[in-house]
């Protein structure tokens, strides 16, 4: 499976990316920060060193910081589904090219 990158990141876990509030209709969300420790259909919920915060989507914009360690801004609106549909996108646009399932004798069990 890809990793998380600036050109796919909305597809993958949000989860535990460091992220930041760049627009919001509330201005006491703007310039929030820190780390992505949930997340439902409408809201994330971000750790920040006051607590935990939680943010609707539609309602704000978001820049994430990415593994690679690249900002990439996204528009919450369109993050607006529920996180394991966002994943499953993988799938349907990669197909299953690169998986292999394997015959059961040769799953091993038990690590011997």
């Amino acid at each position: 499976m890809m990793g998380r990158s600036a050109k796919n990141l909305v597809l993958h876990e949000l989860i535990g990316l460091d992220v930041r509030v760049v627009h919001a209709t509330d201005p006491s969300l703007l310039g929030l920060e820190g780390r992505v420790v949930d997340e439902t259909m409408h809201l994330l919920v971000i750790q920040t060193p006051r607590g935990e915060r939680k943010v609707q989507k539609r309602s704000a914009v978001f820049a994430f910081r990415a593994p690679d360690g690249s900002v990439v801004v996204v528009d919450g609106r369109i993050l607006e589904v529920r996180p394991e549909e966002r994943t499953k996108k993988i799938w349907r646009r990669r197909g299953r090219k690169g998986i292999k399932k394997l015959p059961k004798q040769d799953i091993v069990a038990g690590g011997d």
